[in-house]
């Protein structure tokens, strides 16, 4: 077999791998990754990266491997932009948190928000009390939106923040 097609189809191979390890793995934000994650994408990328190239440890070969992973990520979004199917495959969905003022406990525990968080962000987004909440939505990139019933409506933006425990020590 010709080695740079070997290399094409090994990278395409990890990609669709990674694509749904992370999707099955619940990963929904990505946007906010902790110390044991950055570790793991570390771990992840050099144990994967024998299998892309195999024994080809070329400058050439390296980037074609790379260059398939560019290719299948240019052609993996212009499907997602066309296909909702797809997009509900591959994507996770917003979930709603407050609606008309009463909080969804049963999402809340799913996502593992906690009441303080959701004050934070509440009081980020310039609302005091749950009930002058319209809508609040954890989106899929971790992301808070809030929309208060006020006619002085803000966008702001809040970033929910994970709890990190590390042997004892404050953060």
């Amino acid at each position: 077999m010709n080695p740079f097609l070997d290399i094409a189809l090994r990278s395409a191979a990890v990609y669709v791998f990674m694509l749904v390890a992370i999707r099955l793995t619940g990963k929904k934000e990505l946007s906010q990754l902790n110390t044991t994650d950055v570790v793991l994408i570390l771990l992840i990328s050099n144990a994967v990266q024998n299998a892309m190239v195999g024994q080809d440890t070329s400058l050439l070969g390296g980037i074609a491997a790379a260059a398939v992973l560019f290719i299948l990520n240019f052609i993996l979004k212009k499907f997602l932009f066309k296909s909702q199917k797809l997009r509900d495959l591959i994507y996770d969905k917003p979930e709603i948190l407050i609606h008309n003022g009463k909080m969804d406990f049963t999402m809340l525990s799913k996502l593992g928000i906690s009441n303080e968080e959701l004050q934070e962000a509440m009081r980020e987004h310039g609302v005091d009390h749950f009930r002058d909440v319209k809508l609040a939505m954890l989106e899929v990139d971790g992301n808070i939106s809030i929309i208060s019933g006020d006619k002085n409506l803000k966008q702001t933006h809040w970033k929910r923040k994970r709890q990190h425990k590390t042997l004892g020590l404050n953060n």
